[in-house]
């Protein structure tokens, strides 16, 4: 059977490529993820990979692009992987996280297949288990406009993507056993940019031998950055030095063009400028993310800088770097950040209606929530973190599963609406609501900390953000018009903010922070969207062929002989298992 994986090989391409030409393209991605040793601070140490790479390769499709990515676990522990603000349209089972879809045991491969249905923008994905993604698995997703869409300014001269994030030099697996201790991260050892350590612009704070990163640029042109904050925790600031930074773009939404000489990008956030090379270059300069809301002093070691240098450069970045916002502790500057950022209501992104058209303001809500969190508490003797008083304990099924399979006991319905008074607990609690809801959620952070909260599979609109207790009288604050839809907001420690998502695709769909110590500890949640009037094959995609099985379903599940990259076999080739599902799911596609 291996001898006809070739000729499997070349009829599955020849076939989907005949496919693509009568329906929307595809994009075939085949990665074998595995460790790598790195010294992105002068210290070697493990970090997760893709085919090698460190970050990961940068998927690069179009709106509408039917994406199929082979994944090969050559890791020593399960793996999945989540597509941070790409939709999965009515298609939960390709989103990534435990649950909706079984881990990938070590030495397996398994085959993602899902549509960039209606989405533009920029996004990444990441290993989602157990603190994996502070070791690396990360990448970029660029998802591109179709041609017939005009965008809302002039083509930039080129498109780069930068990675920031915290960085500790100890393994993922030392840090989770920190948090499994009740202990704290502490301080990061530094923050990378793109996978490299900081440019050595202090001789007494950067050591030598460490590698940066330099983006190289023509004087006169004009490039569209896209950031995205990968980091464990530590919100960032982003500066370049004597550049504004015009913001065009966020998670996959147009905004308002408004120039920013810095601005704070926190846990899993991305955002797109557009940046002009208008200065005289007598010196390369600086690209700088350094950590917010610290003591700077204890801090100045987390900072991340980068090179941006002009083909004509006269020499060496030297000196300062550009200052911070001036607000070491006040949160009042970087609220008044985020609230400036609009959405563009009179532009196209993925369709050409204006992206005003949707007039959320004015729709009537279902039902509302008021996520709250408190500083870690004890249960059970073990340090957990919360939502309304609920630690999430993610089952052994996946929620989405145990549905299909009719398996009880597995999760409740009965997250509350609003916090709990009682003591805090442990639970496998699901919020309960119905396909064409509109819902209202409000996070509530009664922590120390900025946390940033994500929703898959949904964009939603930020309308609203301020400090103290939320109320019902916070709404009088609303903004009902051009709030920006995006997938990751911030709320800063005692603050509200407030979003509303139309509940358009059935599933079950992660709500977590981003912070990976607090995700990891217990901060997250799913919403369950049923149509009670069609709902499975009608309104939301069947499971898929090669669905993995686990937990009370394991003896579903057929062995796979582990050919991970550990036990030699090259990545480079789909196996024979992949090629039949793929062959599999274009005939259905097709109705074969």
């Amino acid at each position: 059977m291996a001898a006809l994986a070739p000729l499997l090989a070349a009829a599955a391409v020849a076939f989907l490529a005949a496919v693509a030409q009568a329906a929307d393209p595809f994009a075939f991605f085949d990665w074998d993820v595995s460790y790598i040793t790195a010294s992105p601070l002068g210290v070697p140490q493990q970090v997760i990979a893709i085919n090698k790479q460190f970050p990961g390769p940068i998927m690069n499709v179009t709106t509408n692009y039917n994406v199929v990515v082979n994944v090969l676990n050559s890791l020593d522990e399960p793996l999945l992987i989540t597509w941070d603000g790409i939709q999965q349209r009515k298609n939960c089972w390709q989103d990534g996280v435990l649950g909706t879809t079984c881990p990938i045991p070590p030495g397996w491969n398994w085959t993602y297949n899902f549509q960039v249905k209606d989405q533009i923008g920029s996004f990444f994905y990441f290993p989602p288990l157990g603190m994996q993604r502070a070791a690396g698995g990360f990448g970029g997703i660029t998802v591109n406009n179709r041609a017939v869409i005009s965008v809302p300014f002039d083509t930039p001269d080129g498109d780069i993507t930068l990675f920031i994030g915290d960085w500790y030099k100890m393994n993922h697996t030392h840090l989770r056993k920190m948090l499994d201790d009740g202990k704290e991260l502490g301080m990061p050892d530094g923050v990378l940019m793109n996978g490299k350590g900081p440019y050595r612009y202090n001789d007494s704070l950067v050591p030598d031998g460490i590698e940066h990163e330099t983006i190289k640029v023509e004087p006169g042109k004009t490039y569209r950055f896209r950031v995205h904050n990968v980091g464990v925790s530590t919100s960032l600031n982003l500066r370049i030095q004597n550049h504004n930074m015009a913001l065009v773009e966020t998670e996959g939404s147009y905004t308002m063009k408004q120039n920013f000489t810095n601005l704070d990008i926190h846990v899993g956030q991305s955002y797109s400028f557009l940046v002009t090379m208008d200065q005289n270059a007598s010196s390369d300069y600086y690209i700088v993310a350094s950590a917010r809301f610290v003591n700077e002093s204890l801090w100045t070691r987390v900072t991340g800088v980068a090179i941006l240098q002009y083909s004509n450069s006269k020499g060496k970045a030297s000196g300062p770097l550009p200052d911070p916002p001036n607000d070491e502790y006040d949160k009042t500057f970087s609220m008044n950040q985020a609230r400036s950022i609009r959405m563009n209501v009179s532009t196209g992104a993925a369709r050409p209606n204006p992206q005003g058209s949707f007039h959320y303001g004015s729709i009537n809500v279902s039902q509302v929530y008021k996520l709250r969190n408190e500083p870690p508490v004890i249960i059970n003797g073990k340090k957990r973190t919360t939502l309304s008083g609920i630690s999430y304990s993610p089952p052994d099924t996946p929620l989405r599963l145990a549905d299909l399979y009719d398996k009880k006991d597995v999760y409740t319905l009965d997250f509350p609406t609003m916090p709990i008074d009682g003591p805090p607990v442990i639970r496998t609690s699901v919020i309960n609501s119905t396909y064409k809801n509109f819902l209202e959620i409000v996070f509530q952070n009664n922590d120390t900390t900025v946390q940033t909260y994500h929703i898959d599979g949904y964009a939603f609109w930020v309308v609203g953000m301020d400090y103290g207790e939320w109320t019902e009288n916070s709404r009088g604050t609303y903004n009902k018009w051009d709030g920006v839809s995006r997938c990751t907001t911030q709320v800063f420690p005692g603050a509200w903010t407030a979003v509303m998502l139309s509940l358009d695709s059935p599933g079950f769909w992660n709500v977590r922070t981003e912070n990976l110590d607090t995700w990891y500890l217990g901060q997250e949640t799913y919403i369950r969207v049923v149509d009670p009037n069609g709902g499975y094959n009608v309104t939301e995609m069947v499971a898929p062929d090669n669905m993995l099985y686990c937990g009370l379903l394991k003896d579903k599940q057929k062995a796979q002989k582990p050919h991970g990259s550990r036990s030699s076999a090259s990545a480079a080739k789909l196996n024979y298992h992949v090629l039949v599902v793929l062959l599999a799911l274009v005939a259905l596609a097709l109705g074969l």
